[in-house]
């Protein structure tokens, strides 16, 4: 094989791997000020873990997102530059309404078939005006099927998904201060919520944040 090809070939794939790049890197929520800033805040160790309780929204940098299907929690590990700590989504997990049993954080890729963007308006799709004309039996003339609703295009939602990619709370060993979504299969509604506890069990301890509604 003449090398000129061989150099072809690396471009192609080359360039087919560019292609295949996953979505951008997570990179978590902006961290306030103080941990005061959140609705709870506990010290474990040596650092402090401050939350919120966002219910079905979906906060990111470019807007809110939401999610029928998960609820999410807004998580803050606080502590000096100095400190890291290993972080995963695996470490929590969330009581509500005080039942028994606690609901295990899923990945953020399990939320995006359910997200939705508020602020995006479908296209108004108008019904089959060709009511009339011969009738094909049974008596139903004019009786098409509703078109179905208009789907989000490709590219929106897919912009729409790396935003809640970015959203999620950075795992691995990080440096402090770092913030982020974690997020709980639920599908109840939000105003049926009265109290949420975060369980918290991970390489910095052990802790519970409670949040009353």
């Amino acid at each position: 094989m003449h090398y000129s090809r061989i150099s072809r070939l690396c471009v192609f794939f080359g360039a087919v791997s560019l292609i295949a790049q996953p979505a951008p890197d997570i990179q978590g929520l902006p961290v306030r000020a103080a941990a005061a800033d959140y609705q709870n805040q506990e010290q474990v160790g040596k650092i402090t873990l401050a939350a919120d309780f966002v219910g079905h929204a979906v906060p990111t940098m470019q807007g809110p997102l939401s999610s029928e299907d998960h609820v999410a929690v807004e998580v803050a590990f606080l502590g000096t530059p100095d400190t890291k700590v290993k972080i995963s989504f695996e470490d929590f997990s969330v009581r509500i309404n005080g039942k028994k049993s606690a609901i295990a954080s899923q990945q953020y890729g399990m939320v995006m078939k359910s997200l939705s963007d508020p602020e995006w308006i479908p296209p108004v799709v108008e019904e089959s005006k060709s009511k009339g004309g011969l009738s094909t039996g049974g008596g139903g003339g004019g009786s098409d099927p509703k078109p179905s609703p208009p789907k989000m295009p490709f590219p929106l939602r897919r912009a729409m998904e790396q935003r809640a990619q970015k959203s999620a709370l950075p795992e691995g060993e990080r440096p402090l201060p770092v913030a982020g979504l974690v997020f709980f299969p639920y599908r109840g509604k939000d105003q049926s919520i009265q109290i949420v506890e975060l369980l918290y069990s991970g390489a910095a301890g052990k802790a519970t944040l409670t949040f009353r509604r």
